[in-house]
Order: structure tokens, then C-alpha cells, then sequence
């Protein structure tokens, strides 16, 4: 698979004249110890509080063939690594925009590998706050636009131009590797038939990615019938932030503590706890070390495939306030 994405992935440079990673080791790395990061540890930027959005609201992007009627619970879909398993396609993507703009500290290529990615996926959520917070730690790169940019005004243009090369790379990615994870458009296809469920996916992706990746795996059809749908863009933060979940909640008239999100990260999940919903994780290979139950999820299986909408909500439905009880992985123990 992994031979298959990179004999992929060398077409795609090709046609969009950008140099690519050859391989998934790479000669310069971000000091990992030189960020001072601890397994739950929130980036300095987010926030866990819950503020209410006073201002202006985002655009959201509405569906027209819902059947939900009255809807008594909701289920929220993240996007990148829950219908997805993207992390390492952004990752490359990434490194692509990096070599195009010519990106370097020290007169190294900034090259983000798998190690550092993990860690930036499970503390900062959404692409320019990852690169604003990556280089505010290990520096500001010199490009094709000039010295580090020092000034706030020059920082922004540089990672506005490097997402726009990003998604421009990321969405020829997505339209020839990305496919559904496992049992995740049959659970949204059994949701999409319940008029007492109202459903949507609320992702902190940047619009250009997430239309691609939706619009290809999910489906126009689906897409059609889902009460909510929401990107990055549509809010004034990401997440860790809960706002896209709590604007989702009320959209869709469904209470938080009445709405079940499935994500697959700890930035993730302390969005949907922070917001007051019960949250389903469904980790990736680079984060199925995190502790979950820790940092309160209601449960933790390796994928979709593994449980059914009945499953979550027939006890929910009966008064229970657990989730997948005797189904759901134990917690780990500590070593």
C-alpha cells in the first residue's frame, strides 16, 4: 500500500512541478524534545473552555435531503482519520508545499517526518495553526518569499501561500489513494435512515481538502442528506476548541450532552468533551498509544467496522448513559 501511495504520490509531484519525499525517512527533523510536550498536554493556543460565538456566524454548508424529523440524538463525524485515514497523506502534502516555497532553517529543508507529524495531529488541530505553532517552536523558515518573516503580517502570508500548496498537493492525493476506513459509511448510511438521529461531520480541515476528500469517499448523495456539514473555515477556531461542535449542536436543535461524536485524536476528543458531548474513538496507527479514557472518551475501538448504530444508540435510547458497555476496548494499563 505504502509502495502504491509513493509510485502515486511521484506522478502527482511531477504534474504539480513540486518535489515530493521519496521515502518516509527524512534527514531533518523538528527537535520533538525542544517542544516540551507531555502525553495530554493542550498547545498554547487552545482552549477547553466552551465560549459561547457572539458574532457573526460561519457559513455553513446545509443539506437539503435529510430525513430526520425530530431528532432526539445526533451523531458527528470528524473527518481526517475517522472517514479517513489521511494523517499521512497530509503529512506529505505538507512537505511537498515546503519544498516548493523552498522552506528552510538553518539552511535545512523543513521536512515534517512521521515522529513530529504525530505530535503535532494529537496538539494542534487544524493546518495553519499546525504551522504557526511548529514554527513558533523551532523557528520560522527562510522561502521563495524572503527571510523569516518576523512580523505578524509576514508570518500569515507565508502560511496562507504554503496551505494554499498544500491543499493544491493534498487534493491530486486525495482524488487517486483515499478510501472509506472500515464500516464507516455503513454506519452513516444506517444514520441516514433514522429520523429520530440527526447527523453531520464537523472536521477541522481546510475547505479545499475536505470538499475533496468528502465529495470523493463520502459521496454527494450522502452528503445530500446529512443535517450539518462543517470544515475549518467555518469557525473563528479550531479545535481543540469545541465551537464547530457546539455551532453543530445547534444547527441541528439537538442538545450536547444529547450528541455522540466519533473522532480519532486527543485534540479531537477534548473538542467533543469540552463542547459536552459523549465522544467514540476510532484510533489510527499514530494514535493508538494515547490515552483515551484518560482524557474522558466514553470509548475506544480500533474502527467502525467493529460495532453498529444500534450498538451505540439502542442503550442510549433506553435511558443508559454508557457507551458500547461490553463492546468498547478496556482502558490500558499502565506500565
Amino acid at each position: 500500500k505504502v509502495a502504491r501511495m509513493h509510485s502515486t504520490l511521484a506522478l502527482l509531484a511531477a504534474a504539480a512541478a513540486v518535489a515530493l519525499p521519496s521515502s518516509l525517512g527524512f534527514s531533518f527533523s523538528p527537535g520533538v524534545p525542544a517542544l516540551g510536550l507531555r502525553a495530554g498536554r493542550v498547545a498554547p493556543q487552545a482552549t477547553r473552555s466552551a465560549p459561547r460565538f457572539a458574532k457573526a456566524a460561519p457559513t455553513l454548508r446545509m443539506s437539503g435531503g435529510s430525513v430526520t424529523k425530530d431528532a432526539q440524538w445526533a451523531l458527528l463525524f470528524d473527518c481526517d482519520g475517522v472517514i479517513v485515514e489521511t494523517e499521512e497523506l497530509h503529512r506529505l502534502a505538507y512537505n511537498g508545499a515546503f519544498k516548493e516555497l523552498g522552506c528552510t532553517v538553518d539552511g535545512k529543508q523543513v521536512e515534517w517526518i512521521p515522529k513530529y507529524y504525530d505530535v503535532l495531529q494529537n496538539t494542534v488541530g487544524g493546518g495553519k495553526p499546525k504551522m504557526k505553532w511548529s514554527f513558533g517552536n523551532e523557528g520560522w523558515p527562510d522561502s521563495t518569499l524572503g527571510p523569516a518573516p518576523s512580523s505578524e503580517e509576514g508570518q500569515n502570508k507565508l502560511v496562507d501561500d504554503l496551505q494554499d500548496a498544500k491543499t493544491v498537493i493534498y487534493v491530486k492525493i486525495v482524488t487517486e489513494v483515499a478510501s472509506a476506513r472500515p464500516g464507516v459509511l455503513e454506519m452513516m448510511d444506517a444514520v441516514l435512515g433514522r429520523a429520530d438521529i440527526a447527523s453531520g461531520i464537523c472536521s477541522a480541515a481546510t475547505k479545499g481538502g475536505f470538499d475533496q476528500v468528502v465529495n470523493s469517499v463520502v459521496g454527494k448523495d450522502r452528503l445530500g442528506k446529512l443535517d450539518v456539514v462543517m470544515a475549518g473555515d467555518d469557525v473563528p477556531r479550531k479545535k481543540p476548541d469545541p465551537i464547530i461542535y457546539i455551532l453543530a449542536s445547534e444547527k441541528i436543535g439537538v442538545p450536547p450532552e444529547r450528541c455522540v461524536v466519533v473522532e480519532d485524536s486527543l485534540v479531537g476528543l477534548r473538542a467533543a468533551k469540552a463542547a459536552g458531548m459523549k465522544c467514540i474513538i476510532t484510533y489510527t496507527d499514530s494514535t493508538s498509544d494515547q490515552d483515551f479514557y484518560g482524557e474522558g472518551a466514553d470509548a475506544v475501538v480500533p474502527d467502525l467496522g467493529k460495532i453498529t448504530l444500534a450498538d451505540v444508540f439502542d442503550p442510549l435510547f433506553a435511558g443508559k448513559n454508557t457507551v458500547l458497555e461490553g463492546i468498547r476496548e478496556a482502558a490500558k494499563v499502565a506500565k
